[in-house]
């Protein structure tokens, strides 16, 4: 065994820790964003599926008193948008379709937003994602077209 760990490429390591630095610098230029007024945080991102979350307090309510749809749908486009973002590094892009389905509520409290890349052509990719409260309980589905400009 030279240089690494047995039965591992080495071309692996080096590409996860592209990655990461990747991930780390976007992290960095998004406190700046809707994203870091929102409150987002990544829990685990990669060029294929991503989930984040963000603690849900009075700022993110509505009159009604619960979680305002507009902060589910920003989880679910900001969750899917991470991962075109890592899918696509040298690229940009941009939201072409955002597709929610608000299925219970939340009175705050943690929420967690998982995204998958579902489909890519050359100039779109396709993702769905979910939004579950820190219970489980699912509170929306989403499914985003994500076009490279």
């Amino acid at each position: 065994m030279e240089g690494g760990v047995s039965g591992v490429d080495e071309d692996w390591f080096v590409q996860e820790a592209d990655q990461a630095g990747h991930l780390t610098r976007l992290a960095e230029r998004a406190q700046a964003t809707f994203w870091g007024v929102l409150g987002c945080e990544v829990v685990q991102a990669n060029a294929s599926k991503a989930t984040i979350c963000l603690d849900a307090s009075d700022r993110h309510m509505n009159l009604l008193g619960i979680v305002h749809g507009g902060v589910l749908m920003s989880l679910l486009d900001n969750a899917m948008g991470l991962v075109v973002m890592l899918a696509a590094p040298e690229e940009r892009s941009v939201t072409a379709n955002l597709n929610t389905q608000f299925l219970s509520s939340s009175k705050g409290g943690v929420i967690i937003c998982e995204a998958e890349l579902v489909h890519r052509t050359a100039r779109t990719l396709t993702l769905q994602a979910q939004i579950r409260d820190d219970s489980g309980k699912l509170l929306g589905l989403g499914s985003g077209a994500y076009r490279i400009i």
